[in-house]
Formats: C-alpha cells, sequence, structure tokens
C-alpha cells in the first residue's frame, strides 16, 4: 500500500483551492446515506455527480468512503478522482496511517481526521504522517474543548461540525460560538446544518472560509443548489 500511495501523482493544493475568497467556498460531497438521515440518494455514478460539482463550481468533492453507515467504497473515491482535476477528500473514521496510505493510492488529497475519535498523541501522528505524504488534514471538531486541540496541532484547516456525534442533534450556533478560536490565516470550514442559503448567509457571516455540504447537494439539483451557495 505505500509503495502504490508513493507512486501517485503529487497531491493537489487544497489549502490553495479553499483560500479565502470574496464568496463562500463549498466542498461537496457525495453522500449516499447516513446514520441520522437514512437513505438519501442512489448515486449510481458517483464520478459523473463529482464532474457536475465541479462544473458547478465547488472548490473541493468529498467522498464518504465508510460502507455499513455510509454506503461508500475507496471504489467510489478512485472514481471520482479520474473524473474531476479538483481536491479530493476521503471522508471517513481514519484511526491508523494504513488508512491514510489507502487514501493517497485511491488518489485523495486530503483526509479527514476527528478530533473526538483520537487521543491527542495519536491525533498530532496521523496529523503529521497526513502531512508527510503531500496531503492536507481537515481536522474536525464538534465542541470548543476541540477546537482548542486542533489549533495545537498547528493544523490550517479546521472544520467545525454542528451535528453531535452521540445524539445526532443539530447546534446551529455552535460554529459562531467559537470561530474566534480559530486563529487568523487558518481556514474555517462549517460542517452540518446547511440545507439553503440563508444557513450558508450564517455561516459565511460567523466568519467560515468554506462550507462542507453533502445533504443538500444529493437531494436537490447540485448545479442550481451550487449556484445559489456560491452567490454568498
Amino acid at each position: 500500500m505505500e509503495s502504490e500511495a508513493l507512486a501517485r501523482p503529487a497531491a493537489l493544493d487544497a489549502l490553495e483551492a479553499l483560500a479565502p475568497a470574496d464568496h463562500i467556498r463549498v466542498i461537496a460531497e457525495v453522500k449516499r446515506a447516513s446514520p441520522s438521515r437514512g437513505d438519501l440518494a442512489d448515486i449510481p455514478e458517483p464520478q459523473a455527480l463529482a464532474a457536475q460539482y465541479e462544473s458547478g463550481g465547488a472548490s473541493v468533492v468529498s467522498v464518504l468512503t465508510e460502507q455499513r453507515r455510509f454506503k461508500g467504497s475507496l471504489d467510489d473515491l478512485e472514481a471520482v478522482r479520474k473524473a474531476v482535476s479538483i481536491p479530493v477528500l476521503r471522508k471517513e473514521f481514519i484511526g491508523e496511517e494504513y488508512q491514510i496510505l489507502e487514501a493517497r493510492a485511491a488518489g485523495a488529497d486530503l483526509v479527514l481526521l476527528i478530533v473526538a475519535a483520537l487521543p491527542q498523541r495519536t491525533l498530532e501522528r496521523l496529523h503529521e504522517f497526513t502531512l508527510q505524504l503531500g496531503m492536507t488534514p481537515l481536522v474536525e471538531a464538534h465542541t470548543a474543548d476541540e477546537v482548542a486541540r486542533a489549533v495545537d496541532l498547528g493544523s490550517q484547516l479546521v472544520g467545525v461540525n454542528a451535528r453531535n456525534l452521540s445524539t445526532f442533534e443539530l447546534d446551529r450556533d455552535l460554529f459562531g460560538r467559537v470561530a474566534d478560536q480559530i486563529p487568523a490565516g487558518v481556514i474555517r470550514v462549517a460542517e452540518s446544518a446547511v440545507l439553503d442559503v440563508a444557513d450558508v448567509v450564517r455561516y459565511r457571516e460567523a466568519g467560515a472560509d468554506a462550507v462542507l455540504v453533502g445533504e443538500a447537494l444529493v437531494t436537490n439539483d447540485p448545479i442550481a443548489t451550487l449556484a445559489s451557495y456560491l452567490s454568498v
């Protein structure tokens, strides 16, 4: 797996793709299902959806590869990588270096590291390993304390997920409460609770540089929905 990962072309620069702009950046997700919402969309050809995302102006495509609850796979990631020229994120419960090698071998440019799922020393190790492979870690927090842990890592890309991992409830005000903890120069990503333009406006006004959106894109016209978000 290591040799396959190292044989890939260099990872694309996700920080450049998500750099602050005069409009919100969008990480558009290929998402068939979730534990909180059940089945969302069949998506028989994830590469076709990803191509729509790119043509619609998305900055990054996120691909869920967890199979049991999200009905994704690494095959989806590989198909998407071949179809788009923008960075691709592996969305998965990452707990060991092997999964990061898998991601790079399949063509991912970013991986998700969930603070709540990892002891700090493991988080630090996986963060560094991701950087050594030339990839970008998206470090995801769900509380103010977890944001502090992400910042302590020196992460340049911090996501704040409004969904409670235990109850699946949404805290739509979480991002606004913790955004100021994220230093200037670090890209701030708002995750979850994005269903319409008003949600994007709220996040943008609270300081988000980007939003990560799945459900709203796979259950509506992705091009039209992206266009409305990118107007913010």
